[in-house]
């Protein structure tokens, strides 16, 4: 492991490793022969990859912070203000890492504070005694101090972090703050409050996580009324279990419902007309898409659809060539109507590379005012935040020539990233 980087010349010239070194050091632990290491080595050279893991890691923040501290330095001296410095820039850290903007936004941050705030939490990081999960929730922990007592946080538990666990970590950071800074808490709380909202979830076996991050006054109450009306039921002899009548009385009373089965089908459910009506002599396995969860067993489509006390059929068509939905077009600015159903059916999540959030706006790929069209071909389905930043200085958005599925992002550092729409159910791939 010691040898790794010795190819490239840059490392005994003591400049930075380029992007191509770094790759091609990477590429070399693929190459090793494992045939011939014992038992113990391979644990030492497991326990030596996590070093390595955590010091790339605390170099990443490195870079990650030099780059934010060069980009707001340029904008300043461009006379951008303040409060639109870096607009854009997390979402850029989270295409080059290869994840979503909201991870992006947390890496971002991750490394403004390490290098700025927390130098022995950084150092720890580096020397491979922390991983970069660790790290993040010392950082997490302190966000709310002030910039002195983060430091003296840092300071406390220098030397330490090595010997602690997950929990350890973040309970030792929230004790030396609440410590430091009594009114931390009252800030936590009252940040926590203005965060409650209710989301949704895959789960195994075509089921869903709702979950509703509520203050604790108001979850307890949730509770303790669900729990009741399901111990009042049992005592009457109702036949399901106690967690069963709380999730059906749950979903009744959300939806208005007097049970918790047959409720009316407006969820967008996409799937062949083959796999609807397939008889029992040929029946069509493929499965269909529910937009805001993903992928459902053909079976479990199809009792969705027959089961509901009503259902509407919207028929959309695909490309038989490149299996795209058949376009629609409107004479007004705004996506809204059946053309954002339409969109948001093909598109299925945030068409940013790596998003995966939900669809919240529909947006021009060629602006309106620059004459685009309000059309599918023209429409992408995106979340509300890489809306915003597809505004921003740099970025582009833009059909792929030739690739009438693809979408071609370029950030301001002149990157390019693809951003295909996912197949859609009946589209078979061409065997040429």
């Amino acid at each position: 492991m010691e040898h790794m980087f010795e190819s490239d010349p840059s490392h005994v010239s003591g400049q930075a490793l380029s992007a191509a070194g770094l790759r091609a050091a990477a590429a070399r632990l693929g190459d090793d022969d494992l045939r011939c290491l014992s038992e113990a080595e391979h644990i030492d050279r497991v326990a030596a990859m996590e070093d390595l893991k955590s010091a790339l890691a605390a170099a990443q923040a490195r870079d990650t912070a030099a780059l934010a501290a060069k980009r707001a330095a340029a904008e300043a001296a461009a006379g951008v203000p303040i409060a639109q410095r870096c607009r854009g820039l997390a979402a850029e850290v989270a295409l080059a890492r290869r994840e979503s903007p909201v991870r992006g936004a947390r890496s971002l941050g991750l490394a403004q504070a390490l290098v700025s705030e927390m130098p022995h939490t950084l150092a720890a990081l580096t020397a491979g005694e922390i991983s970069e999960w660790r790290a993040t929730l010392l950082v997490r922990e302190t966000a709310v101090l002030r910039v002195e007592d983060r430091a003296q946080v840092d300071a406390d538990l220098a030397g330490r972090l090595g010997l602690m666990g997950d929990r350890q970590v973040a309970a030792q950071a929230r004790a030396i703050g609440y410590r430091l800074d009594p009114a931390s808490v009252l800030r936590r709380v009252r940040g926590a409050t203005s965060d409650r909202r209710v989301s949704l979830r895959p789960a195994p076996d075509t089921m869903t996580y709702l979950t509703g991050f509520l203050p604790v006054a108001q979850g307890v109450a949730c509770l303790v009324a669900l729990t009741r009306h399901a111990d009042t039921l049992r005592a009457g002899g109702d036949e399901r279990s106690k967690g069963q009548i709380m999730a059906d009385t749950l979903v009744a009373r959300v939806t208005g419902q007097q049970t918790a089965t047959g409720t009316p089908v407006e969820v967008q459910l996409v799937m062949a007309d083959t796999t609807l009506l397939g008889n029992d002599h040929a029946p069509d396995d493929t499965p269909a898409h529910l937009v805001g969860y993903g992928p459902v067993p053909a079976a479990v489509a199809r009792e969705i659809t027959l089961d509901a006390a009503q259902a509407w059929i919207r028929r959309l068509y695909l490309n038989p060539a490149d299996g795209a939905l058949v376009a629609m077009e409107s004479r007004r600015r705004v996506f809204d109507g059946g053309l954002r159903r339409f969109v948001i059916a093909r598109d299925q999540f945030c068409r940013t590379t790596w998003c995966d959030a939900v669809i919240r706006h529909i947006d021009h790929l060629q602006a309106a005012a620059a004459t685009g069209a309000t059309s599918a071909e023209n429409g992408q389905g995106v979340c509300e935040a890489c809306n915003y930043t597809k505004e921003a200085t740099g970025w582009k958005a833009e059909r792929t020539p030739g690739q009438p599925q693809q979408i071609t992002i370029t950030t301001p550092t002149g990157h390019q990233y693809a951003a295909a729409a996912p197949q859609l159910p009946g589209h078979r791939r061409s065997s040429a």
